[in-house]
Formats: C-alpha cells, sequence, structure tokens
C-alpha cells in the first residue's frame, strides 16, 4: 500500500466513526479520481463533473455504512460507476423527449458532437441493454481497471462467477454494438 493509499485508508475509518473534517479531506482526496472515473463513461466534461459531484455525495452520505467487507476503491469505483450510468440514462431521457417534441433545442447536444462521445455513447446505450448482473462487472473490469478479485470482493460473488458474467456480458455487448454498426 502506498503513503497515499494508506492516507486514505486512515481518512476512510476516521469518517466512518463520524469525524466529519476526516470526511472533508477524503472527498478532497478523492474528487480527481472520482472524476476520471466518471469521464471514462461521460463524453463530456460537464457531465462527469455533475456525476462525479453525484458520487461524492453518495460516498459523503453513505459512509457510515462502509463497513470495510471490500476494499474502499471498490466501493468507490461502485458508486462512480452507478452515478455515472445514471446521469448518462438522464441525459438521454431529456435528449429523447426533446426529440420526440419536435422542438430543437437552441444548442446542438453537446453528447452527439464528437466521434469520440458517439463511440462513448454507443457503449453507454449497449450497457444500458444488459442486465445490471453482467454490465456492473464489465463496467468495473473494462472501464475502471479493478481485478478480477477486487470485483468478486465488492460484488460479493466468487471470482469464477465474475469472470463468467464479464465474459457473457462482452458477449453481448460485442453482439449489441456489431448490430449498431450495421
Amino acid at each position: 500500500m502506498t503513503d497515499g493509499e494508506s492516507g486514505i485508508e486512515e481518512l476512510v475509518r476516521a469518517a466512518v466513526g463520524g469525524d466529519l473534517a476526516a470526511l472533508d479531506r477524503l472527498l478532497a482526496a478523492i474528487r480527481p479520481d472520482v472524476l476520471r472515473m466518471c469521464a471514462r463513461f461521460l463524453p463530456d466534461r460537464l457531465d462527469a463533473e455533475d456525476a462525479c459531484q453525484e458520487t461524492l455525495l453518495a460516498v459523503a452520505q453513505g459512509i457510515g455504512r462502509f463497513e470495510g467487507r471490500s476494499a474502499f476503491r471498490t466501493w468507490l469505483y461502485r458508486i462512480a460507476a452507478n452515478r455515472a450510468r445514471s446521469t448518462y440514462q438522464l441525459l438521454r431521457a431529456r435528449f429523447l423527449a426533446e426529440a420526440a417534441g419536435d422542438v430543437l433545442p437552441e444548442t446542438p447536444a453537446r453528447q452527439r458532437t464528437s466521434v469520440v462521445a458517439g463511440t462513448r455513447i454507443d457503449l453507454l446505450e449497449a450497457l444500458a441493454q444488459l442486465s445490471p448482473a453482467l454490465a456492473e462487472p464489465v463496467v468495473l473490469r473494462d472501464l475502471l481497471g479493478l481485478a478480477y478479485a477486487e470485483i468478486a470482493d465488492g460484488l460479493g460473488l466468487p471470482e469464477g462467477t465474475v469472470k463468467s458474467r464479464i465474459h457473457e456480458g462482452r458477449r453481448r455487448l460485442r453482439h449489441s454494438l456489431n448490430d449498431e454498426a450495421m
């Protein structure tokens, strides 16, 4: 464990115990990593920042319930992945509502303005079609880079089950993305 990680773990323990100053320092320390995680999901920086703020709020509200059964980093990644996916789903719903209303927004949707953004949106739409049991392990492994053991620990599943779900999730994603490309 690096000095930074041990410092984070100390802050986590203190925050879990109700130390509000430690919670403030913890949130400040993890914010850059959370923003990077959210940016892996959301093509627009402002959207990633919104998801980051939602994640930090969820950490602040839920830190007292963190039991340490998994690594803090794994717990944090799950929250960030879920908040980023929720932000995307909200943005998608708004976009579809605007499109259905036959009223064009004054500015083009930021999420539709680049090839990279289109690729991420295609991936997020394909992930949205997967069940959470398949999507979450794929996101934790392929987008956030967690090890199989960390994912298994965080999800409370055997490592073999995690590998199987990732394999099946990837297979379905490939199928879905290939269908969209045609």
